[in-house]
């Protein structure tokens, strides 16, 4: 019986590992042998997740020939990852990838740091902040006193608790864009609400339009969902999108759905302005694709004097080109997984009937809970709270790399979670490689893109500040020299920080 759960195929893998990015050496260094240079890349993508742990490679003869090699040099590679353990084969069965005993799995998204390793690495792999107490607690308490109603019921509600229904449309009302509870479907953070979208409009083998960089756990749902991804390239720096290249790609992929994060985009932190948004909805209205809204980030504004255009759902306001995506992950706490869709009362009808296949509602109290801060005020206080964490954060984190990587290029956005680093030539995967053990985790470029693009960037999220993240620069700038020097297979033992 094969030991391998799937297959990369020859050209699949030679693309792959034509994105990844090396420092020319420098005086005095040698260039690594082109077999460990090709084992260090095949290593690089299963410890990123962008092969899949029990992959089956392709055969010696076929890569060589993709890559144009010998087969010698595949061979001498295929025994170095073998004796590293991070590849294993049978006679009969082919090669496929494994990592060494002891090693954690690669994530194929951004899963969170597990918090045993709080005290010896510093996590920026997720764009998450704690919660803004005491507003967490106060909203515990208030759902528990309004409890006891809800007890006496079956508990399910597909469609989400009526009074929170209620309330979010209410909030769509009150933004200008007229909205029914009929509009409204509560789900299980953003990405239960992407997760529904996504098999009633993109089943196994459809189309979707996607940023390009755009939000990597997003994108791995899409994938693991079956669906063929199309990007269309984000323009330079903050400006964002190109209107005529998303008519272009719309008009002739024919995706049957688009996605956009307007709002403070993950991860570059772009805000589309309102023509932009027009454009975007236009379109997709004439391409007849559906057009996906994340509004994760519209309530993270940092910077005053700003003015937040128009959500993108007021330029269809009935919902029949639109659907929008909300949550409370970002803009309360990530531990609070309650979101949202917002579309015509047909389209969220379809949804709720879908789901009850899946996950049949979300949880009572916490609904209780967002009810609640939404009703009392306490939301606009605990985001008050939370904007300036993510502010002060920012504004320490990007003093620090400036200071530490002067050669690194961003950015500065007015709001959101997230800044979009490009590393003065040095590789993504093999600074987040190397940052692992020098104590700093970091999410590589390639996982927000397609294909394996964006070898040349990092993402940095505004979850540390202060002395942590004046720490979390020097290990980062530890890692670019190792990197750079070509020293990234050795080893460094991070140094535990306490903040």
């Amino acid at each position: 019986m094969a030991q391998w759960t799937s297959a990369v195929g020859a050209a699949q893998l030679a693309r792959q590992l034509s994105t990844q990015q090396t420092r020319p050496a420098g005086p005095g260094t040698r260039k690594p042998p082109a077999y460990r240079a090709l084992a260090d890349g095949i290593r690089l993508l299963v410890l990123e997740g962008r092969v899949p742990v029990a992959a089956r490679l392709p055969a010696e003869r076929e890569l060589a020939v993709a890559l144009v090699v010998s087969r010698t040099t595949v061979a001498t590679a295929y025994e170095t990852l073998r004796a590293e353990g991070f590849l294993e084969s049978r006679r009969g069965a082919g090669s496929w990838t494994a990592v060494p005993a002891g090693n954690p799995l690669p994530a194929r998204g951004l899963e969170p740091l597990p918090p045993e390793a709080l005290g010896s690495v510093i996590d920026l792999g997720t764009a998450s902040l704690p919660a803004p107490e005491p507003w967490l607690t106060r909203a515990v308490q208030g759902a528990l006193e309004e409890l006891a109603p809800y007890a006496h019921t079956h508990g399910d509600y597909p469609a989400g608790l009526p009074a929170l229904r209620q309330m979010l449309a209410d909030r769509y009302s009150e933004r200008g864009i007229p909205t029914m509870p009929e509009q409204i479907m509560v789900t299980t953070g953003a990405m239960g609400a992407m997760d529904a979208i996504c098999h009633l409009f993109a089943g196994r083998g459809e189309r979707i339009a996607v940023e390009s960089p755009s939000y990597a756990n997003i994108l791995q749902l899409m994938r693991e969902a079956g669906a063929r991804l199309v990007p269309v390239a984000m323009a330079e720096g903050l400006s964002g999108w190109d209107i005529g290249r998303w008519r272009q790609v719309l008009r002739d992929a024919a995706p049957r759905m688009a996605y956009v994060v307007a709002d403070f985009h993950n991860p570059t932190g772009a805000l589309a302005d309102e023509e932009q948004r027009r454009g975007l909805v236009d379109a997709a209205r004439s391409a007849g694709a559906v057009l996906v809204v994340d509004e994760t980030m519209s309530e993270l504004l940092l910077d005053p004097g700003i003015r937040m255009p128009r959500p993108v759902c007021s330029f269809d306001p009935a919902g029949s080109t639109v659907l929008t995506v909300g949550s409370a992950s970002k803009a309360f706490w990530a531990g609070m997984r309650i979101g949202w869709v917002r579309a015509a009362p047909d389209v969220i009808r379809s949804l709720v009937a879908a789901r009850a296949y899946a996950d049949l509602g979300t949880p009572v109290l916490e609904q209780l809970a967002v009810n609640w801060l939404m009703s009392t005020g306490g939301w606009e206080d605990a985001v008050s709270i939370r904007r300036e964490q993510a502010r002060d954060n920012r504004d320490a984190l990007v003093t620090a790399v400036r200071r530490e990587l002067p050669g690194w290029e961003f950015e500065v956005p007015h709001g959101g979670l997230t800044l979009w680093v490009r590393t003065g030539g040095l590789s993504g995967s093999r600074l987040a490689e190397v940052g692992e053990r020098v104590g700093v985790r970091v999410p590589s470029g390639p996982r927000f893109g397609v294909d394996g693009a964006f070898e040349g960037y990092v993402r940095l999220p505004f979850t540390v500040g202060g002395p942590v993240a004046d720490e979390a620069a020097l290990r980062l700038a530890a890692a670019a020299r190792l990197v750079g020097t070509g020293a990234s297979t050795g080893t460094e033992a991070p140094r535990t920080f306490v903040a």
